[in-house]
């Protein structure tokens, strides 16, 4: 993994990998593994409180998209786990994506991004989505974001000059760096809070990390392994997703996503990259149950023989992982 987050937590992230699930129960050291360090960011594009407020305008301000009435959040509503709650969006000019909007909690941490992987880096991510989502020219945006008095100064006092391309994709990437999803129910249980959590909640943390063989491609902390699986949602599709195997050109590849953070997963409906779970309880159901048949399948996925009682229990343990920080919008200059 490109982050030592993921080494740091060496003991869960033996599970990305296994074929067997843990057992003997969650230790004192696996609880204290399951805390989010500091986001990772890049020596070129450490954050600034500057940085990130600018960053923060931009997100939630039309100007940025071609047609200059979209903008970021219309993609990424914070009350849908910065996602959206349709099965497929539109981009700038009308046209349907052919795939689920990813949430942006906690992407910091799981580079490469998109659901094949495609983008070595947020910045790079921060650009195509950008450029083909929202339609932008960065020459042209910059240039209009110059003509706002307010904003060439932000731009000058935090880079040193007029807002370019550049510039305008590291402040955008500061602030989603910023979008973690880390104070949860869950994580104050985890530090010894009485009552944060239900019974329940807690049976189905040792369900998701036991019988349930979720940890396998969910590992604590950010609740995902970094990795690509098939699943088999493609199966018997007419016009099936490569996924991952487009990318990387190997046939074993083929069909697979990244499996995403479950961090305030419950926000983020519907679930997976086609948006074909239309429920939290529906994905996990899917998911224990081993998945459709499909010839680049992954190992990993088999019939869990979860009972409909401990599907409800992994379900309130996933609800338990929901951050409530608020969201306090900027003003726009």
């Amino acid at each position: 993994m490109k982050h030592t987050l993921f080494a740091a937590t060496a003991a869960l992230a033996l599970l990305a990998g296994c074929t067997q699930p843990m057992s003997g129960g969650t230790s004192a050291a696996e609880k204290r593994m399951s805390q989010l360090p500091p986001a990772p960011a890049p020596a070129d594009n450490a954050p600034t409180p500057e940085k990130l407020a600018l960053g923060k305008q931009l997100f939630f301000d039309t100007r940025l998209s071609g047609s200059g009435t979209m903008a970021c959040e219309n993609c990424h509503y914070r009350d849908k786990g910065w996602a959206v709650p349709e099965a497929l969006s539109k981009r700038d000019d009308g046209k349907m994506n052919t795939r689920h909007t990813p949430t942006l909690y906690n992407t910091a941490y799981i580079e490469p991004l998109y659901w094949d992987g495609r983008s070595a880096t947020m910045e790079i991510q921060t650009m195509a989505a950008w450029r083909n989502q929202m339609g932008a020219d960065p020459d042209k945006i910059a240039a209009r974001l110059n003509a706002v008095p307010a904003y060439k100064a932000a731009f000058n006092k935090v880079y040193g000059m007029d807002a370019n391309g550049a510039n305008i994709v590291k402040s955008l990437t500061t602030y989603v760096r910023s979008l973690v999803s880390g104070d949860s129910p869950w994580d104050r249980h985890e530090k010894g809070v009485s009552g944060a959590v239900s019974a329940d909640a807690i049976a189905g943390f040792d369900l998701f990390l036991n019988k349930g063989r979720c940890a396998s491609c969910h590992t604590p902390p950010v609740y995902t392994s970094g990795g690509f699986y098939n699943v088999g949602l493609e199966a018997g599709k007419a016009t099936p997703d490569a996924g991952r195997g487009a990318i990387t050109k190997k046939p074993e590849d083929t069909g697979a996503f990244k499996a995403p953070t479950l961090r305030s997963v419950a926000l983020s409906a519907p679930y997976f990259h086609d948006g074909s779970a239309k429920t939290l309880e529906e994905a996990v159901r899917y998911m224990a149950s081993g998945g459709k048949a499909d010839p680049n399948k992954s190992p990993l996925m088999v019939d869990t023989k979860l009972t409909d009682r401990e599907i409800a229990q992994v379900v309130e343990f996933l609800k338990a992982l929901t951050s409530d920080e608020p969201l306090v919008r900027p003003t726009l200059p």
